[in-house]
């Protein structure tokens, strides 16, 4: 698709987010805090937006911090934590890689992409948000949405999130890469659905080509 048509869509897609519920992590100020954004992609593996929240707010208040984090039990981790999915694994997961962070970086983490996915449980997704958010560097955190809406707009043709992250740092300029990630979750969330996608509230339904969609809704939730 052309660049240029790639990028009004954006702007389409953008004006329809705006009056929609945007990923929470966006409207906090845990975006402020790479270690933070670290802890809170932890949690919300397997787990609803809501739970996720609520879980990582009581465990801020309890550590706010790396070294206050590896003062607590896995098993007042665990008591902050739940009823997050696998809260037993991601506490041991919080209080091993608090750990690591000291041992390794002082306790600060890492910026470099290479460091942060050496990390134990960071994987790409997670690393290219700590990089975006907490850092402000221009990153593409590819995630379901963003590779499931990318491949239907006909944008790229890919199979894996990876190859999906490379053929949109080729299409789009770097200015827009970090705004992808919570521009994609809201319009996937409440329009560009996995399964009945609002195609006829979608702004951008003239220039997308469908791709792996067999049936439509007609409703969308708002905020």
């Amino acid at each position: 698709m052309d660049k240029r048509k790639i990028l009004f869509s954006l702007r389409r897609i953008q004006g329809q987010v705006n009056s929609l519920k945007i990923p929470w992590i966006e409207k906090s100020r845990v975006k402020l805090d790479p270690y933070k954004i670290l802890i809170f992609c932890v949690l919300r593996l397997r787990t609803k937006d809501k739970v996720t929240e609520q879980a990582f707010k009581r465990l801020s208040q309890k550590a706010s911090g790396v070294y206050e984090m590896v003062k607590i039990s896995t098993a007042e981790i665990e008591r902050l934590i739940y009823p997050v999915g696998f809260f037993r694994s991601k506490a041991k997961a919080i209080h091993y890689l608090s750990k690591e962070l000291i041992e390794k970086y002082e306790g600060r983490v890492p910026h470099r992409l290479e460091e942060l996915l050496s990390l134990p449980g960071v994987g790409r997704k997670t690393a290219n948000l700590v990089l975006s958010l907490g850092y402000k560097r221009p990153a593409i955190c590819v995630d379901t949405h963003v590779h499931r809406i990318s491949n239907r707009l006909g944008w790229v043709t890919t199979k894996s999130p990876y190859h999906t992250e490379l053929k949109l740092k080729k299409l789009l300029p770097k200015k827009v890469w970090s705004k992808l990630n919570p521009l994609f979750v809201a319009f996937g969330q409440n329009i560009c659905r996995p399964l009945r996608p609002l195609c006829n509230k979608c702004r951008v339904r003239n220039l997308c080509l469908k791709r792996g969609v067999k049936y439509e809704g007609t409703k969308v939730k708002r905020s």
